[in-house]
């Protein structure tokens, strides 16, 4: 397993927040009452920053508060809003060894990437990735002769076997090609009402 794999996004840091080092960070968990008893949490830097790289550091939480749909987080050893904003854009992390126990019939969205879709049958690609806040299914990113994204809805499972790595679903016609370039007799149709 990389390293990367070891650790789940549980918040991004989306700004500074009062003047004594709190940032406020939008909720990637469903467990947001695990801060009570998380102390130990990492920060992975935002890549897109101008020192270029993704470090990831230890962060000891002194407190949280839930604010607007935020949770608020004060870390020891950052006291002013200019340490705070060096973890604006941070995804804020756990060990996937810490993540919150499930049911035997449940299981994370994000343990879906590596896995093979199937559509109808018809093998369709690898989820690359899970998109989660787009709207009210997470979009599986799935890399096959093209990227699709594909909504994970309940009504287009047929089976997941998180141990084969294999997702089986039944999509409606046409949504693998919605974002299809048109066809020569589709660009003529589509001229001709213009």
């Amino acid at each position: 397993m990389t390293e990367e794999a070891e650790f789940v996004t549980i918040a991004r840091v989306a700004k500074t927040q009062g003047r004594h080092g709190e940032v406020a960070a939008t909720l990637l968990t469903d467990f947001p009452e695990l801060f009570e008893t998380r102390r130990k949490l990492f920060a992975l830097g935002d890549s897109r920053k101008k020192s270029g790289s993704a470090e990831r550091r230890r962060m000891e939480l002194d407190e949280h508060w839930f604010h607007k749909g935020m949770v608020v987080l004060k870390f020891a050893g950052v006291d002013s809003i200019s340490e705070a904003e060096t973890l604006v854009g941070s995804e804020i992390q756990i060990p996937r060894s810490e993540r919150a126990a499930l049911g035997s019939d449940e299981f994370y969205v994000s343990d879906l990437a590596g896995c093979t879709v199937s559509d109808s049958g018809r093998e369709i690609g690898r989820i690359k990735d899970v998109h989660f806040g787009s709207g009210e299914a997470p979009l599986l990113v799935i890399q096959g002769e093209k990227e699709y994204l594909v909504p994970f809805a309940a009504a287009y499972i047929e089976k997941i076997a998180l141990e084969q790595k294999r997702l089986e679903m039944k999509l409606p016609e046409g949504l693998l090609e919605l974002d299809a370039p048109l066809n020569q007799e589709e660009k003529r149709r589509q001229h001709e009402k213009s």
